[in-house]
Order: structure tokens, then sequence, then C-alpha cells
């Protein structure tokens, strides 16, 4: 394929890795946004993000994007070239799989409209999932290539990509020249120079982001460890960090103690590729997934044995400046603390409810720091400090 050529790509699915890559290739090439949810579609037409997100807010306002949002799939899909697919896969623990249902319908219905469309999976699913669908959904022309981005920094990181990699089936020259043009389409619009590029199957591609996600929670689950062990034993637990991350084998990255690792992606792909070892033996993969719930049981245990009658979550997201709270670690300690019969109330500006899981909402945070004899928060904020003998959190280091 021509790499120099002006493509037209449609992108599946507007949220964090949707949104970003359309952001990213919009620059170049001509893209169609596909989303389900008709608000969200409005908002990006008229150049607003509708995600927390400070480089995909600067340029859907400032720079010149070649970028329609619709909610029309056959406009969509009609003459793109390209479908890159971002639908939501959340884990389903009944089936111990992903759900891919929102996946297969896009391939389906751009087998249907456009069967000579590229379709590049992004969207994060168990290994061997895309050979399988090539067989069972009758499309020859799906590759994977996985997303490692950051909720909050996710065009920031197709911006400044650690790596690009894309899954071709072994023997097909028809897609690997897609793949080329693919991976060249996203260093163009990147920022980054000198970007790693690596062509493999798809199943080793799949394999990859599980794998990846995985050690970060491992890296997350082992200083929670550390943290836990230093408040069992009355230890310094910031001295010992920094005393292990000097080593630059270990550096400083992924080091900041909290309630547990969560958000969108690290729960359900430790548990994805936990299934996916089946008769495999393995020690460690499932040791990260049972260290999660330990270290959730231990906050809440050191919470209740302060015997507090009202408890106050303090954000149910993830992350200082985001607006998701997508399996945010903090609800586990939430749930564990009302199950023992303790109210729970909620401070959350960004959730628009009375309630949320039976809990008060609280939207004056001076009557919610007046009101809670302890206040939990994954990361400790500035506007905390004048009750901060009523926080319990395990952050040492202000990081997100």
């Amino acid at each position: 394929m021509d790499e120099t050529k002006k493509r037209k790509i449609t992108v599946v699915g507007m949220g964090y890795v949707g949104l970003s890559n359309a952001v990213l290739l919009s620059q170049h090439h001509s893209v169609t946004a596909l989303d389900i949810i008709e608000d969200r579609v409005e908002l990006i037409n008229r150049r607003q993000s509708p995600i927390r997100d400070a480089e995909i807010e600067d340029y859907l306002e400032n720079r010149t994007l070649d970028l329609t949002a619709t909610t029309n799939a056959e406009v969509a899909y009609r003459d793109a070239e390209f479908v890159i697919v971002a639908t939501p896969t959340n884990y389903d623990p009944d089936k111990n799989y992903f759900d891919t249902s929102s996946v297969e319908a896009v391939v389906r219905q751009v087998t249907a409209l456009n069967p000579d469309a590229v379709i590049i999976i992004k969207s994060t699913v168990p290994v061997g999932y895309t050979e399988n669908a090539r067989r069972e959904l009758h499309n020859g022309n799906l590759l994977f290539s996985p997303e490692f981005l950051r909720e909050g920094k996710a065009l920031y990181d197709c911006l400044y990509p650690s790596r690009v990699i894309m899954g071709v089936p072994t023997g097909s020259l028809k897609l690997m020249d897609a793949a080329q043009t693919f991976a060249q389409m996203l260093k163009q619009g990147a920022l980054k120079k000198d970007i790693p590029t690596l062509y493999m199957n798809p199943s080793e591609a799949e394999a990859v982001k599980l794998f990846a996600n995985t050690y970060l929670a491992m890296r997350v689950s082992f200083f929670n460890e550390l943290d836990t062990y230093s408040e069992i034993r009355s230890l310094h637990t910031k001295a010992i960090i920094e005393g292990v991350c000097l080593d630059p084998r270990i550096g400083s990255h992924y080091n900041n103690p909290s309630f547990g690792y969560g958000g969108y992606c690290l729960p359900k792909d430790t548990k994805q590729l936990l299934a996916n070892y089946e008769s495999v033996p393995n020690n460690i993969i499932s040791a990260i997934v049972d260290a999660n719930r330990t270290r959730k049981d231990f906050v809440a245990q050191r919470i209740l044995d302060k015997r507090p009658s009202l408890v106050g979550v303090y954000r149910l997201t993830m992350k200082k400046d985001s607006d998701n709270f997508r399996q945010s670690s903090i609800q586990g300690i939430m749930k564990r603390i009302k199950g023992k019969g303790i109210e729970v109330v909620v401070y959350e500006p960004t959730l628009d409810a009375e309630e949320f899981f039976h809990s008060r909402v609280i939207r004056d945070l001076t009557a919610f720091k007046t009101m809670c004899d302890v206040i939990i928060s994954n990361r400790m904020h500035e506007e905390l400090r004048d009750c901060a003998n009523k926080v319990y959190t395990r952050d040492l280091f202000g990081k997100d």
C-alpha cells in the first residue's frame, strides 16, 4: 500500500482508546468516529472531548483534524479502508472470559457492508481470539494491534508510544502490507521518533497485551505487600521503597502503595490471562489475582479496626484528574466495609446521582468532612489536608 496516501478510516467506540486513536490519525487522514451514544458524538462534532484527557481536549479544540463523528454504522463503514475496533470487552466472571460480543458485532457489520475493509482490533481479547474470529466470522481481513494507554493520558501515550505492535496472520503478504501501512499511519501522527515496531502473529500480539498488564499488576501488588508488611511491623514504608527503588534494575515506577490495582484494564486482563492458562502450570499469575483480593481485605480491616460509625469515600476515581471509576480499587474497600454493617457515604463530584450502590452521595465537601469518622482516599488530595487526622490513605509519593 502507498504509505503517503490519505486514507479513509473508521474508529468504532469513543472511549479512551478509540478517541485517542481517532484524534491521532485524523491529523493526516480522513477519520469517521462511530459510537452508539448520541451525546458523545455531538460533543466530538463540536470539538469537545467527552472524556477528561488534556491532550485530547487540546487537539480537538486547537488542531486541524479531519474528524467526523456519527451514530450511523452504514455511513461509517461504507467507504472505509481501515476499521479500528475499540469497543469495550469487559470480563465475564461466569464465563471466565472476555465479553467480546461488541467486537463480533462490528466485524459482522463490516463484513456485510464493506468486506474489503481491513479491520484492526484494538479491544483487549483473549489469546487466540483473532485467529478464531477470522474463521468463525468468515473475514480474512482481521489484524490485532494492542494499545498501551493510560486513562487520562491516552492521546499523550499515542503521541509518545513505547512501541507499535501488529498481529498479522503468518504467510499473508496482503495483510502484512496493510499492517505496515497502518503502523506507519500511527507513527506518522506521533511526536516521538524512532518508535520500536514489531510484527508477530495475532495470538502472540494478544499475549503481549495480557502479559504486559499482568506484569504491571504484579508490580503494584509487590509494593502493596511491602506496604502491608511495613504497616503491620510499624516500619517506615517510604524509606524502604526508596531504598529498594534506587536499584536501577528496579526503578521508581509503579511503586506507590494503593488500595489495590484497579481501573479498566488490570483487573480484567489479569483474570483473562489466568483463564488462558487453564491446564498450564503456574504460580505467579494466580498469585497476582489473589494478592489483589488480599490487599483489599487488609485495607478494609485496618479501617474497621478504627471502629467508625460513618466512613466517607473521597473520590471513586482511580487517579487524580480522572473522571473514570470503572473497577476502582476503592470500591472493593467500600463493599467490604458496608458488608460489616458500617454506613458509607461518597463524595464524588463527577457522579450525577443521589446514591452509589445504596450509599448516599454527599455533594457538600465541608459537610462530608465534618460528618465522617474516617475518610478513605486511594490518593491524598490537597483539599483533605485540613482533616488529615481522619484520612486513611496509603499514598506515599503523591503520584497517580
